[in-house]
Parts: C-alpha cells; structure tokens; sequence
C-alpha cells in the first residue's frame, strides 16, 4: 500500500468510526429540519434519490452520503466501484448528497451534478468528481469555472446546465438529502447504510460483508 493510499484509507476510516457518536440526539435534533426540507419522516432512500445501480426484484439497498471534496469519499469511492461491479446486478446502489460545512466546494460540487443529473449525466458528473477531486478540493477558491469545464467535457447543454446550477431548486433538494441524513444520524462522510441500517466500519470489507449479510438474509 502506498503512502497516499494509506492517508486516505485512514481518513475514510476515521471518519466512518466517528460517526457513531451522539447518532439517537442527531437524529432527533435534525427531525424538524427533516421534517420541513424534506417533507414528512425521513427516509434512507427516496424517490427521487440517484440511484447507480438498480437491481429490478431485489430487497437490499446499499446507500451512502457522500461529499464529493470529502478525502474519506474519495478513497472509498473504488471500493464502491468494485461492490457494485461485483453486486450490481443484485443490489441497488443508491447516492445521496451530504456536503459537510468544512468543504468550501462541497456545495458547488453537489449543485454541479445535480445540474447534469437533470440531463440523465448523474453517474458520469458523479465519477468526475472523484477522479478529479485533487485539482479543485481542500480550496478556498471556488471552483464553479472548473464545474463548469466538466460539463463542457461531459457534452451537456450549457445553458441548462447553468441556470440548474444556480437555481434554488437545485440547492433545495440537495438541502433534501442533508435534511434526511442529518435526521438519520449522518455526522460525516461517508455514510453507508445497507436495508436502512446504518454501517459502523472497521475495514473496507465490511461494506462487502453486510451486503452478503442481507443478501443472505
């Protein structure tokens, strides 16, 4: 393992193991903001929720809160590529936004792919992201032009990509999901739930083996 994979696998760690902390007073500490931004109870997955994968049939969902300026995110974000190539066809995989405070372009990276999501780019801005995280993140520079380029490179109607970008309704139902998560638990990122139940992460493995788990059960 090299030393930057280390960093990262540490940081993805960390901040997994952190969020068990306090999750029963976040959980009903966030129920208002749940309750207004979102409409009604929260939910793990909703409607509307970007989903990578579906798996027509199957009973096990396999969700996570991400930010995409978030290191943690970023290193799992091969290890949830290789679940879902290797479990795609029998488990739904679902993302959803939680853009932490700390993250100057956490926001502007979430409206980015909520923006290509409204013209079927979700997965493709959604990997950009990621393989791209080290030129835009942990900046005090926003990085809208550079969002920008991406959609450009991604071939997407400009001019709708723009005004989504910077439309309330974007910002609002990314407010959605931060609004879910925080009512669920969510104190950082990444959080994976699988069937609703939120994961407590010693290892990469241990995604694997909950999705076996409730394959299994």
């Amino acid at each position: 393992m090299n030393p930057m994979t280390r960093i990262l696998l540490t940081v993805f760690i960390a901040a997994t193991v952190a969020i068990g902390a306090g999750v029963y007073f976040s959980a009903r500490d966030g129920q208002g903001a749940a309750s207004s931004q979102a409409g009604g109870e929260p939910q793990v997955v909703r409607d509307n929720s970007h989903r990578l994968n579906s798996a027509p049939g199957s009973a096990v969902t396999f969700v996570e809160f991400l930010d995409f300026e978030c290191e943690g995110c970023r290193a799992a974000f091969p290890e949830v590529e290789k679940l879902r190539a290797e479990y795609g066809q029998r488990v739904n995989f679902v993302a959803r936004y939680f853009p932490m405070p700390g993250h100057f372009n956490g926001e502007r990276a979430a409206r980015a792919v909520e923006a290509a999501a409204q013209q079927g780019q979700f997965e493709a801005m959604y990997e950009k992201m990621f393989e791209t995280q080290a030129e835009w993140g942990e900046k005090q520079i926003p990085a809208d032009d550079v969002f920008r380029g991406f959609a450009a490179e991604l071939g997407l109607d400009m001019a709708a990509w723009e005004e989504a970008y910077n439309s309330p309704a974007t910002l609002d139902r990314i407010r959605e999901d931060i609004a879910d998560g925080t009512a669920l638990g969510v104190q950082g990122t990444p959080t994976f739930f699988v069937n609703g139940e939120q994961l407590q992460l010693r290892s990469y493995s241990d995604l694997g083996s909950a999705i076996e788990k409730a394959l299994s059960g």
